[in-house]
């Protein structure tokens, strides 16, 4: 699986399987990058809101793996909505990173956090965040750029109005929580979709209906939950610190019966939280739809 691609709509190759760093450390995120490119991956993904930049970069600079083999992802933080604070922030992920090139960068959220699904879209604030983007990938700073926590309606405005079509969107999906309409709409724009917290931040590894089924495959609830988004189509990014459990989460190369995936469908939702809940730092808690 670490050696699969999907291809963006921009000609691109993406690893299939990426490493989430949210809720890692700075002073622990290199060696997280170096224990996990040793093992295989070659994707990593990491924001400005992690506060951990610095460290994944240090991690890809020092793991071993030749750059050109390294997948990097960063997200413009979701309180950016100007176009000269989206440039000089663009420019603070190069040089925390250390890194010539971003492989993919994205607007983490069409809402500041503290507004996040309150009703206003930011639709003016998005576009000049986008504009700093094209700008950025049209100067060689970044390949790709994409979206994260987009709804059909923003995602709608950047189509419309922007000059790059998104390489990707980065939403809340897992097992019990699958925006089926949102991932189709995305799908139909020749978007890739990224599945971040594809465990629902744990509550769905302890689903006991869940655990029955992942025991029947022979694996544990968490390899079935990133086995359900890849044959979704989606591309999971399951986090990981622990050596054991980055190998455990690459050992998918099994399939899922179409009876258990519509099953995996339907399942009741169980509640999990969104980043939005995850960033008390920038105000208010608010749950992600």
């Amino acid at each position: 699986m670490l050696n699969e691609t999907y291809t963006l709509n921009n000609g691109i190759k993406i690893p299939k399987l990426g490493l989430g760093t949210w809720f890692i450390a700075d002073d622990k995120a290199a060696q997280v990058v170096r224990d996990a490119a040793a093992i295989g991956y070659r994707h990593f993904d990491t924001a400005q809101a992690y506060g951990n930049e610095r460290g994944v970069g240090e991690g890809i600079r020092t793991c071993g793996v030749a750059r050109d083999e390294l997948f990097v992802t960063t997200k413009l933080a979701a309180e950016i909505k100007s176009l000269d604070a989206a440039r000089s922030a663009i420019d603070g992920s190069l040089k925390a990173l250390g890194l010539d090139v971003i492989d993919l960068m994205i607007i983490h959220s069409p809402q500041p956090w503290a507004e996040f699904r309150k009703g206003e879209h930011f639709f003016a604030g998005n576009l000049e965040a986008w504009r700093a983007l094209e700008e950025a990938q049209a100067a060689g700073k970044i390949r790709s750029i994409g979206l994260s926590n987009f709804e059909k309606v923003d995602i709608e405005n950047i189509l419309k109005n922007g000059s790059v079509k998104p390489a990707v969107n980065q939403i809340l999906a897992h097992v019990s929580n699958t925006p089926f309409a949102l991932i189709d709409y995305i799908k139909s724009q020749d978007i890739l979709v990224e599945a971040y917290s594809p465990f629902g931040h744990g509550e769905i590894l302890r689903n006991g209906a869940l655990v029955s089924m992942a025991r029947s495959y022979g694996v544990g609830v968490a390899q079935l939950a990133i086995r359900y988004c890849l044959q979704l189509g989606l591309l999971p990014l399951p986090k990981a610190a622990n050596p054991a459990h980055m190998r455990s989460n690459a050992e998918v190369d099994f399939q899922i019966s179409h009876a258990d995936m519509q099953t995996l469908r339907n399942i009741t939702p169980i509640e999990t939280y969104g980043e939005a809940s995850m960033f008390p730092v920038y105000g208010e808690n608010a749950r992600s739809a």
